[in-house]
């Protein structure tokens, strides 16, 4: 094996030690994922009060979405998703990451969504939360809605 491939291999372990050792989940990235959790459950209820309410009142929502090869967004108030309201929506996450510093935190979460029970799409959810008096609310939303080319599906 050459020396720059050992090297790499070697230099890829090490990194990935401090992840395995560190792999414990504090209390603040259990708040937060459950946080982000509740927020997936208020979505599939259909329960956009409860929804907003895991929000600061100050909250925006970025939905992505990629066409053509173009990516756009657009903004949500928190206000305006309360009252478009939820219908028909499951949304399932899986395998969130978590990271906290101080009062800030991040959480990304691959999702699938079914509308009325079909498959719409897939992508990622990002919240970014803030603490304040102790809880954790979701400062912002961002997420990416990917729908693979019909090719791609058969």
């Amino acid at each position: 094996m050459p020396n720059a491939y050992r090297i790499l291999l070697i230099a890829t372990l090490v990194s990935a030690m401090p992840r395995a050792v560190h792999a414990q989940v504090t209390s603040d990235e259990r708040a937060v994922l459950a946080v982000a959790d509740s927020a997936l459950a208020a979505i599939t209820r259909g329960d956009a009060e409860a929804f907003t309410d895991l929000m600061i009142p100050e909250a925006v929502l970025y939905p992505t979405s990629t066409r053509g090869g173009v990516t756009a967004y657009r903004t949500r108030t928190r206000e305006a998703q309360r009252a478009a309201g939820i219908r028909g929506v499951v949304e399932r996450g899986f395998a969130p990451m978590a990271r906290v510093s101080g009062g800030v935190a991040m959480v990304w979460m691959p999702y699938d969504l079914y509308v009325n029970g079909n498959w719409s799409h897939c992508g990622v959810d990002v919240f970014t939360l803030v603490k304040s008096n102790g809880i954790w609310r979701i400062a912002s939303m961002a997420w990416s809605a990917e729908q693979p080319d019909r090719k791609s599906v058969v």
